[in-house]
């Protein structure tokens, strides 16, 4: 039997495979702060477990339904890691998950992160996830883990991948879409976006390309911005200011337009036999989405299926309730218009 190996003064490390744990544990310290600061009911948000628990009953919940959704940022990430902007990707990152929730009807309670990169540079993963945190705090859920993985040889150099994954709760009986009350003649409301959000940003980028802009240069269509700053802005949450139409019964249905824009999007809200109707001209186009599409020469049917065209989400409501349900976004402080109606289709 060979004697036990105690010292190889020439063997090699985890370090030396271009995987460093004391950089990874450097992280894990850095962002407790940033954790603990999004502690909600039923979750104390403490980093270090092998798991995160969730107390329903704390969080006020007497007969829920679970609802869990995942999503990245996509290739907005070529962007940040090109200009050193990693500071609201992390936004992104929350708003994508919880706004798919939201359209189930669902509060979010835990968000959890997956970070990969080809070599862990502490600085920026601790920027990444403090956009993260905030966007929890916006989405009043929880961060209460995820997981950092260091992998030479998937990824170049300084590049970085996200995904994130949320847990949402819905009292039983309150879940969105309610298809069998939805009617010919219910109103479509439309909530303003922020920007593109996080869809769309390969054919951003081919534009910007096509431009022959630098990230550097003014936006055109943002005075005072860089192209990459007016580009970057984040992903909006919807939370505060949807949520509790649900939660109030004043909305039969709800769409987070993502990646298929108002095209594909708001029809997986609708019951069958009936059909989205916009009217086009109900709400102002976004100049960045005006520049994108002289820019790129993009038709607008284009457009509408690859962005949300100034529209981050719509909910769906009776006629005779859907002045409280746009007086209630207005209040909480969205923009939102009055953009369409259903149809028999």
């Amino acid at each position: 039997m060979p004697p036990p190996i105690l010292d190889r003064p020439n063997g090699l490390t985890y370090r030396d495979a271009g995987v460093d744990i004391d950089a990874g544990e450097a992280l894990v310290e850095a962002i407790k702060p940033l954790a603990r600061s999004t502690r909600r009911p039923g979750s104390d948000a403490g980093l270090g477990g092998f798991g995160a628990l969730f107390d329903l009953k704390a969080a006020g919940f007497h007969d829920p339904l679970i609802v869990a959704t995942t999503d990245g940022v996509g290739t907005k990430l070529k962007i940040a890691i090109e200009t050193g902007l990693h500071d609201t990707v992390g936004i992104d990152l929350v708003a994508m998950c919880v706004n798919d929730l939201l359209a189930q009807g669902a509060e979010p309670l835990l968000f959890l992160d997956y970070y990969a990169t080809a070599r862990l540079d502490v600085a920026v993963a601790a920027r990444v996830v403090a956009g993260i945190a905030e966007g929890c705090r916006q989405a009043r859920c929880a961060l209460a883990g995820g997981e950092t993985a260091e992998m030479p040889g998937m990824y170049r150099e300084g590049d970085y991948d996200l995904a994130g994954f949320a847990l949402g709760a819905v009292e039983r009986g309150a879940t969105l879409p309610v298809l069998d009350a939805q009617r010919a003649g219910d109103v479509l409301i439309g909530v303003g976006s922020s920007g593109p959000h996080s869809n769309g940003y390969s054919l951003v980028r081919k534009v910007v390309e096509r431009s022959g802009l630098g990230w550097d240069a003014p936006a055109p269509f943002a005075p005072g911005r860089t192209l990459a700053e007016a580009l970057m802005a984040p992903t909006r949450i919807y939370v505060t200011s949807v949520l509790p139409l649900a939660k109030a019964g004043l909305i039969k249905g709800g769409a987070h337009i993502t990646g298929g824009g108002l095209i594909e999007n708001p029809p997986r809200a609708i019951a069958e036999g009936l059909v989205p109707h916009f009217d086009w001209n109900a709400w102002p186009l976004p100049p960045v989405f005006d520049w994108l599409q002289r820019t790129g020469g993009i038709a607008d049917h284009e457009l509408r299926r690859t962005f949300n065209c100034g529209i981050g989400f719509v909910v769906v409501a009776g006629q005779d309730v859907a002045h409280q349900a746009l007086a209630a976004l207005l209040d909480a402080g969205e923009e939102a218009w009055v953009i369409g109606e259903l149809r028999a289709g």
